[in-house]
């Protein structure tokens, strides 16, 4: 499967890259500086970049992965950091760049 990318527009998006990757720094193998950060899940590995207004989400799922479970739960660790507002993800096929949903 190829990786999967959702667009996040966000003005918060350096803070949730963030408290993500310290939320899971202490279960997974994880680096990050303000604007990038990876992890790596058993899921696959997860990459983040932030601007000013937006967070890039990648998704690189490991073979056999549950590409759907994949999106749920990095999405719904990002929605509680960002109870605030209220975040749209608009999933995106890398390779045939088609909605995922």
């Amino acid at each position: 499967m190829s990786a999967i990318h959702a667009n996040v527009p966000t003005s918060a998006a350096s803070r949730y890259l963030q408290q993500l990757c310290k939320h899971w720094s202490h279960k997974f193998v994880v680096t990050f500086t303000p604007s990038h950060g990876e992890i790596v899940l058993q899921l696959g590995r997860c990459v983040l970049d932030a601007d000013s207004v937006k967070l890039s989400v990648s998704l690189y799922p490991e073979a056999g992965t549950d590409v759907q479970r994949f999106k749920e739960v990095v999405q719904e660790h990002i929605v509680r950091f960002a109870f605030r507002e209220t975040l749209h993800f608009d999933w995106q096929d890398g390779e045939r760049g088609t909605r995922t949903s």
